[in-house]
């Protein structure tokens, strides 16, 4: 039984090619991946909890859960027998027979969706190899796959994806850091855009509830002539340009979706949170310095891009990252799209993500990221002003206020 897929050009929610010059970044293609658990260890629920948090963001998921005769399924069932599973995508309850569950199978790998999860489909006898040819081959080609088997037979049936632990954070590693953008931009409302101001090296996006700014990793000239049309978007179009490649569109995306979760009602712990990993058991990497750093965080070690003495190159990422005691990072990380390889460097590592250009959602807590400090607008007229004037962050606490979001233990 061969689970393999290849990659292929598939979409994703939140487009914005009508809005961008170029054509829109697509996240990385993901090697099968597959649940290995104790036989009589059912991880049904894991895979079901799992789906439904990414249906839940909005991304399209489809497949089906078995809900019991496990043990009967492992022993080996007669054609007849009915297996109750749950749909994912539908949120219903089915139950079939090996016959059946073909046509279900078949089903959800026409769909054009974010993942194809298959739990516990060994079961289906019959069912299992005209399956895996199908996700070798057919509709399900380039799609990300999630089933699971039991630990004993992963080498009787010659399972050829990548082996993950029964654990949520083994599923969001697996599921990967690169997916964190479009999760983003599914989460942010068809809302109005009141203003978008732009200046040198700021970029700021107003919603009815809340303001967003962005750092520019370039001038924006390329962008002004077209801020006229780009403002009659809403919010959500207007996140859905964290999928170009224009470093400039890219900002405005970010700005869009902080203006949505940064709102201003946010009733968040004030600063921005660094200070927590200051009792961090090893040594911190901090990338990006930021003010008060030598008495926050004495003994780190800083990288940046152009490192004064003592200071690191961004190469030396590949080596202070990896078994860190913790990690601060800059919000131009996320802007510049480094952040998912820093993500994966430091995995398992305390890290906060710290800046105005931080979006303060939960929703990155799963990609690894405990800490998130970023900025609160209270004064959106005389922000845009400032940002307009070439004002930067120092001057952004007059408008507003930094506070940070720390993940639920």
């Amino acid at each position: 039984m061969n689970v393999h897929s290849r990659p292929c050009g598939r979409t994703e929610a939140a487009p914005a090619e009508s809005l961008s010059v170029l054509s829109p970044v697509q996240a990385p293609w993901l090697r099968p991946g597959v649940v290995v658990h104790e036989a009589r260890t059912p991880v049904d629920g894991l895979l079901a909890e799992f789906a439904l948090r990414l249906r839940d963001r909005g991304f399209n998921v489809t497949g089906y859960v078995q809900r019991n005769n496990a043990a009967g399924a492992e022993m080996g069932l007669g054609c007849a027998a009915r297996i109750e599973f749950f749909d994912v995508a539908s949120g219903q309850v089915l139950a079939a027979t090996r016959a059946e569950a073909e046509f279900h199978l078949r089903k959800a790998m026409r769909e054009d969706a974010d993942l194809l999860v298959i739990s516990r489909f060994q079961a289906f006898h019959s069912a299992s190899a005209n399956v895996n040819a199908a996700i070798a081959a057919g509709p399900a080609q380039g799609m990300p796959v999630l089933t699971s088997i039991a630990g004993r037979c992963v080498q009787k049936l010659g399972l050829d994806g990548a082996m993950i632990a029964p654990d949520p954070a083994a599923l969001w590693r697996w599921w990967g850091p690169e997916r964190l953008y479009q999760d983003l931009a599914l989460g942010v409302a068809e809302d109005e855009v009141r203003t978008v101001a732009v200046g040198g090296r700021w970029i700021m996006v107003d919603g009815p509830h809340g303001s967003g700014v962005a750092y520019l990793p370039r001038s924006a000239r390329d962008l002004l002539p077209r801020l006229e049309v780009l403002r009659r978007h809403s919010l959500r179009k207007l996140a859905g340009l964290v999928r170009s490649w224009d470093p400039a569109e890219m900002a405005l995306g970010i700005a869009a979706i902080n203006a949505h979760y940064n709102r201003r009602d946010r009733d968040l712990s004030a600063g921005n949170g660094a200070r927590a990993l200051s009792g961090a058991a090893g040594r911190v990497v901090v990338i990006g310095a930021f003010p008060g750093l030598a008495d926050i965080l004495p003994n780190s070690a800083v990288i940046e891009t152009d490192p004064r003495p003592g200071e690191f190159p961004p190469v030396a990422m590949d080596t202070l990252l990896p078994g860190c005691g913790g990690a601060v990072v800059n919000s131009s990380a996320l802007i510049n799209r480094s952040l998912p390889r820093i993500l994966r460097l430091a995995q398992g590592a305390p890290m906060a993500l710290i800046g105005p250009s931080t979006p303060l959602t939960e929703r990155l807590h799963d990609y690894g990221i405990g800490i998130l400090g970023g900025l609160v607008v209270d004064n959106p007229v005389g922000l845009a002003a400032t940002i307009r004037a070439g004002g930067g962050p120092r001057e952004f606490t007059r408008f507003g206020r930094y506070v940070h979001l720390r993940r639920r233990k």
